[in-house]
C-alpha cells in the first residue's frame, strides 16, 4: 500500500493539479483446516488471498486540461479480497487508470522530485503500487508441519 501526494503540471496551459493517491492492499490468506464426514484428517486448505488494486497514469492525445481532476483530490485504488476455504482466492482489486493529456509532467508534490512526463498516445507510467497478497495455510504444509494453523 502506498500513499503519495503528486502534482500533475500540464506545460502549454499551465493546468496545475495536487491530487493524493493509494495504491490497494493485498488480501490476507486463509489458515482453514478442511472438515468432511467421511475425511477425519483433512488437512489444510486455506487459499491465497488477492492483490490490491494499482494506480496508472495514461497519456490521451484527445484530452487537453486536467479539468476533470480538479475537484477529484483523493484517488484510492480497491483492496484485495481476502482468501477463504477449499483454495479458494481472493479476488484481485480493480486497478485505477487516470488519464491526462501529452505533456503531463508528474513530480512528488512534498519533495518537488520529478517522477515522468507523459510524451506519446496511450503511454503509461505506474504511479503506485497494490500491494501482495497473503498465502494461505496450504503453503506451510510440510513432511514435519502437517496441519499450519497460520497464514
Amino acid at each position: 500500500m502506498i500513499f503519495k501526494k503528486i502534482k500533475l503540471i500540464v506545460s502549454n496551459f499551465l493546468d496545475k493539479v495536487v491530487i493524493n493517491v493509494k495504491s490497494g492492499k493485498g488480501g490476507e490468506g486463509s489458515a482453514h483446516l478442511r472438515r468432511a464426514k467421511f475425511l477425519p484428517k483433512g488437512g489444510p486448505d486455506g487459499g491465497d488471498g488477492g492483490s490490491g488494486g494499482n494506480i496508472y497514469v495514461e497519456g490521451n492525445k484527445f484530452m487537453s486540461t486536467l479539468l476533470h481532476l480538479r475537484y477529484t483530490k483523493h484517488i484510492f485504488a480497491e483492496n484485495g479480497e481476502n482468501g477463504s476455504k477449499d483454495n479458494k482466492f481472493g479476488k484481485n482489486g480493480k486497478d485505477i487508470i487516470i488519464q491526462v493529456p501529452i505533456g503531463t509532467i508528474c513530480k512528488n508534490a512534498d519533495t518537488c522530485e520529478f517522477l515522468f512526463e507523459i510524451v506519446n498516445h496511450d503511454e503509461k507510467f505506474l504511479l503506485a503500487k497494490g500491494g501482495r497478497g497473503g498465502r494461505g495455510n496450504v503453503h506451510f504444509k510440510s513432511s514435519t508441519n502437517q496441519t499450519p494453523r497460520y497464514a
